[in-house]
């Protein structure tokens, strides 16, 4: 187990999005965060206390987890000094990286002379089957977006929350770093060979009860050029019974692909489901969750009230406004 509680490192992130790992674990389990650790240039900040090593420790930091998510997931020499420090001090390192923290040989030798640990949360800890493409029991919701970061996990995790609230039976299943810190299980999706995506997905969301929701945390996005292998793999080892589209307004390209716009919410919903009802013919696109956090209040309802005219499916922003109504229309299925 990591132990907790955490200091989120948030190193040098050029912007926001690049901390997303971090915000999320503010946002889903404040009680594990005592602040976050920024170096000069960080462009960042998820609105915990800045602390340093020392200041943290003394608050009760045992584990300095890396909240950042680059493109690549590569551990910098740039923060290696800061890393090499907190194991000197005492505490365990946790990251959700594709550059695992095991593999880097000064990382392990100060750890081990330390007596620390270092926690890899993108290493499959199962042997995963081949997807097998037989129907399960029980119901499935997947989030699929225009774009990579636009909102997948905290609509899904939302989602749960409303759901238990109406005493729907819901579990949210983590697919990617972030979500695992958050909930401590899941399938690091990414990091799992190609060839046993879909199938992870499928042990992810076994049989169940007739009325149970597992509410699927999305992927990258069919149209990324990049990423979209991870969410093919998503839609048909999942099987979903329903879709709900993601986005945020106002990106001006795909992220990290200035070349590509964004597909509009129409082309992601008439090719996520023409791909979803090859291995679920039933299922249905629910409902619009939008990403606001750049939008006023007025701004944000008005551009929700729009987009629910447009396709005629209940919109909102889960985060800001709350999940009942796709709680609803989940449902009512």
């Amino acid at each position: 187990m990591i132990k907790t509680p955490y200091l989120l490192f948030l190193g040098d992130a050029p912007d926001q999005l690049a901390a997303k790992v971090a915000r999320g674990i503010r946002d889903w389990r404040p009680e594990n965060v005592v602040g976050q650790f920024r170096l000069d240039g960080c462009k960042a900040d998820v609105g915990v206390p800045d602390m340093s090593l020392e200041e943290a420790w003394e608050q009760g930091a045992r584990t300095l987890v890396i909240g950042v998510a680059n493109r690549g997931g590569i551990i910098s020499q740039g923060w290696k000094a800061v890393l090499h420090q907190a194991l000197d001090m005492g505490y365990d390192l946790a990251s959700g990286l594709h550059n695992l923290l095991r593999d880097e040989e000064d990382l392990v030798a100060v750890s081990k002379s330390a007596g620390r640990t270092l926690h890899d949360v993108r290493i499959p800890s199962v042997k995963y089957p081949i997807a097998s493409g037989v129907r399960r029991t029980g119901k499935r919701c997947l989030a699929v977006g225009t774009d990579c970061s636009v909102g997948k996990m905290y609509t899904a995790l939302c989602m749960e929350k409303a759901m238990r609230e109406k005493g729907m039976n819901a579990t949210f299943r983590a697919t990617g770093q972030t979500g695992i810190l958050i909930t401590g299980d899941g399938v690091p999706l990414d990091a799992v060979i190609a060839d046993f995506m879909a199938g992870s997905i499928e042990y992810l969301t076994p049989d169940n009860d007739p009325g149970h929701w597992d509410l699927i945390e999305g992927q990258g996005s069919l149209f990324h050029a990049s990423y979209s292998g991870v969410t093919m793999a998503l839609v048909h080892g999942g099987q979903p019974d329903a879709l709900i589209l993601c986005d945020e307004p106002g990106r001006p390209h795909m992220r990290g692909l200035p070349d590509y716009k964004l597909p509009s919410l129409e082309q992601v919903r008439d090719m996520a489901l023409s791909l979803a009802r090859i291995v679920n013919p039933a299922c249905q696109v629910v409902g619009v969750s939008l990403n606001t956090s750049a939008m006023g209040e007025d701004e944000a309802v008005e551009y929700c009230r729009m987009v629910e005219k447009r396709l005629g499916l209940p919109t909102t922003d889960p985060f800001r406004h709350g999940a009942h109504r796709l709680a609803d229309a989940l449902q009512a299925l």
